[in-house]
């Protein structure tokens, strides 16, 4: 299995090269050449799996570079009861991602389990042993740079302390995330771990990390990496949690299944396309936004014009106050027939601070063959969703799934399972959820007074040079 960039001008590596990276050198993002198809058989073989069997053979079709039994032992290493043990009372941590039936044909795929309350530890936590395979196995080590409007950061802080050879160097907007969540980074005082704070949004921060690995010299000297959603790996593993959660709602193949996903960089969207594309029985994909909604805005007119810093707003859902949808290019690349010539040159366009139309060209006429849709939420659409689903099914979800939720009822079929992908544990935006119920939500014990902790991280300016230098001088 070799993998591609979706500008079409850096060279087809295996899934170890890639891993360590982000963007490929030309700027593009990586996808297999071709994806794995399941045959009606092979979907079959696959139901009643354990989800690390599920993964095994999931993942194996893409990562043919270690051997099968490292990889198997990657896997079982990963995911683990004990790892994911932050159930809801009546499931099995043993389920790894277990399904709440709310109503006939609406269910949720309960992915927060993990040591950081959110959706992220599915993929970080193998992909944090994933990187610490291949650097012992190299003798390497990597600086880890990313970027964060809330999850990904502590997913990948969570993942990646204590690990031999590796450093992380996090960005966050500055003020711009819960209380809960700033804590759960800010209080790591693991020697490996560096949060910076950026005066900005994420794009911001998310800019500087691309002005970074587009800095060939400078990535090749500081060994530089990636954890975001751009790396494959992390999309990868994503693909995964869609075949389980599929499996559970139906009981024969025939039986098609709709996904609605709370959406702000994309790439949790991007894998449920990825396994759609390799034959899982998917009817839609339904995109769910907050009023950072440039994703519903394309979904409906064909227009992608991501917004600059001043027009993306702070919201309650602060993990999906994007603006710029990283992951957005690899669905884009697929649309327009892989081809990699049109691909760059819309994001060009993007790249230069401007909109594309796929309109003229026909292409966003194809958008319904690929089963999306899409709607968004606001302020007070989500905070009736969660006093609704208290009241009517005595679940309390966060404001994130609260913004898939509502999308999902506008999209409901009668003879369709809909499965909306939880973002998080409420109790991350606790602050939400008092306003919200008049409430506390359940908190884990091992979390109480989080909040706290003291708490270790870097204010900074936007600046790409000045990231650089703080890497260099802590390196």
């Amino acid at each position: 299995m070799k993998y591609i960039s979706t500008r079409g001008q850096s060279p087809a590596l295996s899934f170890s090269q890639i891993l360590l990276g982000g963007l490929a050198p030309d700027g593009g993002l990586y996808l297999p050449e071709t994806y794995p198809q399941f045959t009606d058989a092979d979907l079959t073989a696959m139901r009643g799996l354990s989800y690390v069997d599920l993964a095994f053979a999931i993942l194996s079709r893409f990562v043919d570079d270690i051997p099968a039994a490292d990889l198997k032992a990657i896997i079982d290493k990963t995911y683990r009861a004990d790892v994911y043990a932050f159930t809801r009372t009546g499931q099995n941590a043993a389920d790894i991602t277990p399904t709440l039936k709310l109503e006939d044909n609406l269910y949720l795929l309960s992915l927060s389990n993990g040591p950081t309350l959110a959706f992220k530890d599915m993929a970080m936590q193998l992909l944090g042993n994933l990187f610490e395979y291949v650097l012992t196995k190299e003798g390497k080590t990597t600086n880890i740079l990313g970027a964060t409007s809330g999850d990904t950061g502590s997913a990948a802080e969570y993942a990646m302390r204590g690990k031999k050879g590796i450093r992380v160097f996090m960005l966050s907007p500055h003020k711009k995330m819960s209380r809960f969540q700033t804590a759960q980074m800010f209080s790591l005082q693991d020697d490996n771990i560096y949060n910076i704070a950026v005066n900005g949004v994420f794009d911001d921060c998310q800019d500087m990390v691309k002005a970074v690995s587009n800095d060939a010299t400078f990535k090749s000297e500081y060994k530089i990496g990636a954890v975001n959603s751009i790396n494959w790996g992390r999309i990868v593993a994503q693909v995964v949690y869609y075949f389980k959660g599929y499996f559970a709602v139906t009981e024969n193949n025939s039986q098609k299944v709709s996904f609605s996903v709370p959406s702000g960089n994309f790439g949790n969207v991007c894998a449920g396309h990825i396994a759609r594309m390799m034959g899982l029985p998917v009817d839609k994909l339904v995109v769910a936004t907050n009023e950072n909604d440039v994703l519903d805005e394309f979904f409906k007119t064909g227009v992608y014009s991501p917004r600059g810093s001043a027009k993306t707003y702070h919201t309650s859902s602060p993990s999906m106050d994007i603006s710029k949808a990283s992951n957005f290019e690899r669905f884009v690349f697929d649309l327009v027939g892989r081809d990699s010539d049109k691909t760059r040159a819309l994001w060009a366009k993007v790249d230069a601070g401007n909109s594309f139309d796929l309109n003229a060209d026909g292409y966003f006429a194809k958008i319904a063959d690929y089963g999306f849709v899409s709607g968004s939420s606001n302020h007070a659409h989500r905070m009736q969703t969660i006093r609704d689903t208290q009241a009517k099914y005595d679940v309390v979800i966060d404001t994130h799934t609260a913004d898939g939720l509502k999308v999902a009822l506008e999209h409901l079929d009668a003879n369709t399972p809909m499965v909306v992908l939880e973002t998080a544990l409420p109790a991350k935006f606790e602050d939400a959820i008092v306003e919200s119920l008049g409430h506390a939500p359940e908190r884990p014990a091992a979390l109480n007074g989080i909040e706290s902790l003291p708490q270790k991280f870097t204010v900074m300016d936007a600046s790409a040079a000045d990231i650089k230098t703080f890497i260099a001088n802590n390196t």
